[in-house]
């Protein structure tokens, strides 16, 4: 009953303002052993993806905790996985604000954030200084590419990202389908997929061999794709042995939105308009991968039955974002006993 009041306040504020505060006041509640306010202890139910062993299903999407500040605050409000980023080499403003936007009356959000960061190497200072990924919890770190690096270069800044971010990852996620960094999407097109990923694979190998351990890495992708160009993804996804596949990200369809409210801000649009769109992906993607690649399913989950869903149309894990600003800490516990009773299903 406490996080309805909660969101009235912070609703009341600038988007992105509330988004600071309240991820400062969660770390507060947390260092003052007050977090149980917010978060209901989440039931345990071991899932095992990518040769790792999450506690549950149910993880916190990039882009909420973008340098990992907060992340011994959102650990304990029960996710079973915390993906941070995304981070890009050298630190950059991201674009002119306001770009953060509710649509309260179809729980979206529309964002043009463009990678604002702090730079891959705060990130890991502040990481080294958290005790979730000390105590075993699962840290996904995710890497883009910088605004002012030309696209012919774009690979290279992945590839310095992933040389810094190995050691402190439980796994990595390659975020090529932002809206909001030029021509970024490109990436995801044959060729130059074809490229970015063949490069990544083998930097990879050579730092498990330097590491003297694997992390996984995962690809994350666009809601906005046709049937050729997820077909395509998953050839490629399978022919260089990627670890896993994040689907989606945010969309640029303007679906249930485009009379409402900043429902035409530029950007992309994440929460409940999106959920259809994401999931069909998900689903098309899963039937072409024949499950030979793990999915973590995300977008536009606002209630435990969608996250069932996502299960039910071929993902192994899922992410929330926007959910769980407009649901709150209980949300984490609806969508983990609803998936975790999927994956029985799926099982039995």
């Amino acid at each position: 009953m406490l996080y309805p009041l909660i969101r009235k306040f912070f609703f009341a504020l600038d988007a992105e303002k509330a988004h600071g505060i309240g991820l400062t006041g969660m770390s507060f509640l947390e260092s003052a052993g007050m977090l149980g306010l917010l978060a209901k202890p989440v039931t345990a139910c071991p899932v095992e993806v990518m040769g790792l062993t999450f506690p549950n299903p149910v993880g916190l999407a990039a882009g909420l905790d973008k340098n990992g500040e907060h992340i011994d605050a959102l650990a304990g409000l029960g996710f079973g996985f915390i993906e941070i980023g995304t981070i890009t080499p050298r630190p950059q403003e991201g674009n002119p604000k306001p770009r953060l936007f509710r649509i309260p009356e179809a729980q979206g959000i529309i964002n043009r954030m463009g990678f604002n960061n702090a730079g891959v190497d705060q990130l890991l200072f502040n990481v080294r200084a958290a005790q979730f990924p000390k105590r075993g919890g699962i840290l996904g770190i995710n890497i883009g590419k910088n605004a002012t690096t030309p696209m012919e270069k774009a690979a290279d800044d992945y590839l310095i990202c992933l040389d810094k971010v190995y050691n402190d990852a439980s796994y990595i996620t390659v975020n090529i389908s932002s809206p909001n960094t030029k021509n970024l999407r490109e990436l995801q097109k044959d060729e130059a997929l074809d490229d970015l990923l063949a490069q990544l694979k083998q930097r990879q190998q050579k730092l498990a061999d330097q590491h003297g351990k694997y992390v996984p890495m995962t690809l994350k992708i666009a809601p906005d794709l046709d049937d050729t160009q997820i077909t395509a993804i998953a050839d490629a996804l399978r022919r260089h042995r990627f670890d896993g596949v994040i689907a989606t990200n945010t969309t640029l369809s303007r679906d249930g939105v485009e009379n409402l409210p900043n429902g035409n801000e530029t950007g992309g649009l994440s929460g409940a308009p999106v959920f259809l769109r994401s999931t069909d992906v998900l689903r098309k993607l899963s039937g072409a991968l024949a499950g030979e690649v793990p999915i973590i399913g995300v977008g536009g989950i606002t209630r435990g039955e969608q996250a069932a869903t996502k299960i039910e149309a071929g993902a192994s894990l899922v992410q929330v974002y926007s959910g769980f600003i407009y649901g709150g800490p209980a949300l984490i516990g609806e969508m983990a006993d609803a998936a975790a009773a999927a994956i029985r299903r799926k099982s039995a």
